[in-house]
């Protein structure tokens, strides 16, 4: 007597057996027999997405996690760049230290690899106008311009707040008046010290040139 729903048949191109007892993958989700059920034995192209081994840095052994279904190349070759401790990945960062200015790309390359249109330094992955959404010359200008003027600022901000500090260590109980004609006056005496403590150290080597003139004229004169 024949049982015609009984079993299925392996999904295995090569095989195409009918089994009683088949193995889905939890993988790819498709039926094998026996012989074919590993990820081995069917080439599982999904057996990556099961595969929970974590990658180990080849100079310093560290273990580097890395989310499921991620290439550990990518992942080992991030922690070299930026994390690994070890000798070599330390000699190597102090070599490659051309950034990438690509969003979200974080490759260094030996050599700068600037663009001609918008004057940005590329990796070799982004080196072309087109993989980097290059915005031109204009473009480049006006960030160049945004730069300087935010250095600008900055540098500004920090004086300010360097000169409120010292006014604010000065004034005390003073008004701001007060306050600034004080800290004049100290920078006054600050620069008179220092002339002062300059012209101690020149005056006795004057003297000993003069003392050696007097020596060497006596000399000529007996």
């Amino acid at each position: 007597m024949e049982f015609p729903d009984l079993g299925k048949h392996c999904s295995e191109s090569t095989c195409k057996k009918l089994d009683f007892l088949p193995v889905k993958c939890d993988a790819c989700s498709r039926i094998f027999c026996m012989d074919h059920m590993s990820y081995t034995g069917h080439a599982c192209e999904s057996a990556y997405k099961k595969n929970v081994q974590v990658p180990v840095c080849p100079l310093c052994n560290t273990p580097i996690p890395t989310s499921r279904g991620d290439p550990p190349d990518i992942a080992v070759s991030a922690h070299i760049d930026s994390q690994c401790q070890s000798q070599p990945a330390k000699d190597r960062r102090k070599v490659y230290t051309h950034r990438c200015a690509a969003k979200g790309c974080k490759s260094k390359e030996m050599i700068p690899l600037v663009c001609n249109e918008c004057t940005l330094n590329f990796c070799l992955k982004h080196r072309h106008t087109i993989d980097h959404n290059c915005l031109g010359k204009k473009a480049a200008l006006r960030n160049k311009a945004a730069s300087a003027a935010q250095s600008r600022q900055q540098q500004q901000s920090d004086r300010n707040n360097s000169n409120s500090n010292t006014t604010k260590n000065i004034q005390g109980d003073m008004d701001e008046d007060e306050a600034l004609a004080r800290a004049l006056q100290l920078s006054m005496d600050q620069e008179a010290a220092q002339q002062a403590s300059w012209g101690s150290r020149n005056r006795p080597i004057a003297s000993q040139d003069q003392h050696r003139q007097g020596t060497n004229s006596s000399c000529a004169l007996s």
